[in-house]
């Protein structure tokens, strides 16, 4: 065996596992397999998070994890579904942050896993043993994943923002109240 076809196999390998691992968490969001909460749980989860709105956060992170997982897996569309999939998981890195970077302390190390190895599934390629190889990489051109991964990262900038805003609104409005409280005994 080549170590061409070495490589190819462990592109294989990592595409299965990560796919898969993203295909299980995503369909938990979207359908409450695997033990999930579908979609109305996931969006309340979502919402106290704070994404806003809750329900349509819920579905694109549903499909951010299902989707892009299913196309890593398949080899289809990679640079799209690696972009796809970093995209998604740096809304989730952005939840995590605070807890620092172990999973163990409820930190951002799995999701931050899951997006590099999208990114470097990404800009890689799927590999010989994969539907782009056999489609003639008709959806795996380098200007595609260029594209790809700008709209990703100019999307998932404007949805961890957006919930840092409503995270910052949300903690204002709680200093408000608990100020209002401590006064409100007073007199």
């Amino acid at each position: 065996m080549t170590s061409l076809h070495r490589k190819d196999l462990g592109l294989l390998a990592l595409r299965g596992a990560v796919g898969g691992v993203l295909f299980a968490h995503g369909t938990q969001k979207l359908f409450g397999w695997f033990g999930g909460g579908g979609l109305a749980g996931t969006a309340q989860g979502m919402e106290h998070m704070g994404f806003v709105p809750a329900e349509r956060s819920a579905l694109a992170a549903g499909l951010g994890e299902a989707g892009g997982g299913t196309l890593l897996a398949l080899g289809l569309a990679t640079p799209a579904a690696g972009a796809v999939v970093a995209g998604t998981m740096a809304g989730a890195i952005s939840v995590h942050a605070p807890a620092g970077f172990f999973a163990q302390g409820g930190g951002y190390e799995y999701p931050a896993l899951l997006g590099a190895c999208g990114l470097a599934l990404g800009v890689s390629g799927a590999g010989r043993y994969s539907l782009d190889a056999a489609l003639g990489h008709r959806l795996d051109r380098p200007w595609m994943g260029l594209l790809a991964f700008a709209a990703s990262a100019l999307g998932a900038a404007a949805v961890v923002t957006r919930r840092q805003e409503e995270v910052r609104r949300r903690e204002a409005r709680a200093a408000d109240e608990a100020v209002r409280e401590d006064g409100s005994g007073l007199s």
